[in-house]
């Protein structure tokens, strides 16, 4: 007899229990729903992988958790730190890098809001919309994971979810590259068109599930944001939950740039490197010596000949290899070369990396040239090395121009128009192709591993600077056979658009890039919402 309350008890103690290992957060969730959405029983898998071929996922509507069911990383002090130094300045990071250790002894919650307060303070809306839109999908891209994308691509519809990075920096890049319908994440508090560095207190309701009503929804993402209490309503409408554990996600693969949802090919911002807390500790105990060195650098190739100016260079760092040079080891120039000292000069067509190009070109043949600018600032001219012939856009006079500059001397144009940092070559202007008989190629490619020596925004006066900034920066340059600029296909005269093209396609064969026919016009727009047009007053 005394063994029946004995067993009631322990029944009564294995429902209490069962009911709690079934909702771990400890959330009754059989409450009433006052979402409105229709909820259904939770099906939850412990397999990391949502296959493609899964036929009852495509018509279902995905809701991905970004921080655990796509980026790789489980920090997202890369991407504030980004925001610090691209949108803010190099004491706004300092500041956030000495409150890394703070960070650390905190909750993921905290730590969003005291790195948003130090990022976000005072900074605009377009200022951060900037770097959203051109500087942190190359970063984002870069920590994805390519299990995690695969998901996304094998189902109907999907929603983003980002539980810690603000969605005014992640939605640009959800949305352009992933293909995301919506993003739902923390908002920014603003006073007066700035930030205030708050954050709106978290919300399902922005979740506009009236969209999805109907459309049976999975969650697929990291098992601590699943279990979070903060994120009931969003779990109760979903009929299936895909957890993905730190261990797998320690085994997913990044993706390859043929991989890219969409390729890569603008981007802007400094740096060059992932800034981690180690990585950005390095760079601040390089910076004063990054300052002393670029000055010293540009120093040497503004005011000594490249004959010395060069080995002294390669002495600090800089690295330079030619392939091809048309200079003889002795630093005499070819016999072809001396042959034509009373020609018109040669006109040397190369893709377009840095400011330094024609600089680069000029040391390698041991001569002075001259160089075909647009829209630099008067600040870069009047560092330049080498002569420099301002542009106008008008076809006429710029013609007139360059031709005067070629009975001169020697010119080094880049038809593009401007730098591309990616391997991808944009559309040739086909003017060149009027003035001479033949051109010179050269394939250019440089290495920056800290700082990027290219920019679209108000420092690019700076551009140069930056570059010599770097511990080692790298250029390669390959002289090419000259091409003639009258071609005949098929008995029929090429246009010289045309011969442009074939130009860049042998630039493009050499180094391995890809040629395109977006222009300067089309980078503009998007990294910086203007043509790229520099007043010459700055």
């Amino acid at each position: 007899m005394a063994s029946k309350p004995f067993s009631k008890s322990f029944i009564a103690f294995y429902r209490f229990a069962r009911r709690r290992l079934g909702n771990p957060s400890g959330h009754n969730h059989h409450r009433r729903n006052t979402s409105g959405i229709q909820t259904f029983p939770k099906i939850i898998h412990r397999c990391p992988l949502v296959s493609q071929d899964d036929d009852h996922l495509q018509n279902q509507a995905l809701i991905l958790d970004i921080e655990g069911g796509l980026l790789r990383s489980p920090s997202t002090f890369p991407y504030f730190m980004l925001v610090a130094i691209e949108a803010g300045s190099f004491l706004r990071g300092f500041i956030l890098l000495c409150l890394y250790p703070l960070l650390c002894c905190l909750t993921q919650e905290v730590q969003s809001k005291v790195m948003v307060m130090v990022c976000f303070l005072g900074l605009t809306e377009e200022k951060v919309m900037r770097i959203a839109k051109g500087t942190l999908p190359k970063h984002f891209l870069e920590d994805v994971g390519r299990e995690g994308l695969q998901v996304v691509k094998g189902v109907k519809r999907a929603v983003g979810f980002s539980r810690m990075i603000p969605r005014v920096i992640v939605e640009p890049f959800l949305k352009e590259y992933i293909g995301l319908e919506m993003v739902v994440g923390r908002e920014v508090k603003m006073v007066r068109g700035r930030y205030a560095g708050l954050l709106e207190k978290e919300s399902e309701g922005r979740l506009e599930f009236a969209e999805l009503e109907g459309t049976e929804m999975t969650w697929f993402g990291s098992s601590s944001n699943y279990y979070s209490h903060d994120h009931h309503r969003i779990f109760s409408c979903c009929k299936e939950v895909y957890v993905v554990t730190s261990e797998q996600k320690t085994k997913w693969s990044p993706l390859q740039r043929d991989q890219y949802p969409r390729p890569l090919i603008f981007h802007d911002g400094r740096l060059a490197f992932r800034p981690t807390p180690e990585a950005t500790l390095a760079m601040f105990m390089w910076l004063p010596f990054a300052i002393l060195l670029t000055m010293l650098r540009t120093l040497l190739f503004v005011n000594l000949p490249y004959s010395i100016s060069v080995p002294i260079g390669s002495a600090t760092g800089v690295t330079t290899r030619v392939i091809n040079s048309p200079v003889s080891a002795n630093g005499q120039a070819s016999s072809e070369e001396l042959a034509r000292t009373n020609q018109q000069g040669r006109l040397y067509v190369c893709n377009h990396r840095t400011l330094l190009d024609p600089v680069y070109i000029s040391a390698t043949l041991n001569k002075q040239v001259s160089a075909v600018t647009y829209s630099v600032s008067r600040f870069s001219e009047l560092l330049s090395p080498i002569r420099t012939v301002r542009l106008t856009r008008n076809r006429e006079e710029d013609r007139r121009r360059m031709e005067k500059s070629l009975q001169q001397g020697d010119l080094v144009v880049c038809p593009e128009g401007t730098t591309c940092r990616e391997p991808y070559l944009l559309r040739f202007s086909p003017l060149f192709v009027e003035l001479v008989n033949e051109v010179y190629p050269v394939a250019l490619v440089n290495w920056s591993r800290m700082f990027y020596g290219t920019s679209t925004g108000k420092s690019k006066y700076l551009d140069h600077l930056y570059y010599f900034m770097n511990p080692h920066p790298a250029y390669v340059i390959v002289f090419m056979d000259k091409m003639p600029t009258s071609i005949v296909i098929d008995g029929r005269k090429c246009e010289s658009y045309e011969v442009a093209n074939l130009v860049q396609g042998e630039i493009g064969r050499v180094l391995g890039f890809e040629p395109t026919m977006l222009t300067r016009k089309d980078k503009y727009l998007m990294l910086a919402g203007n043509e790229g047009v520099v007043d010459a007053k700055q």
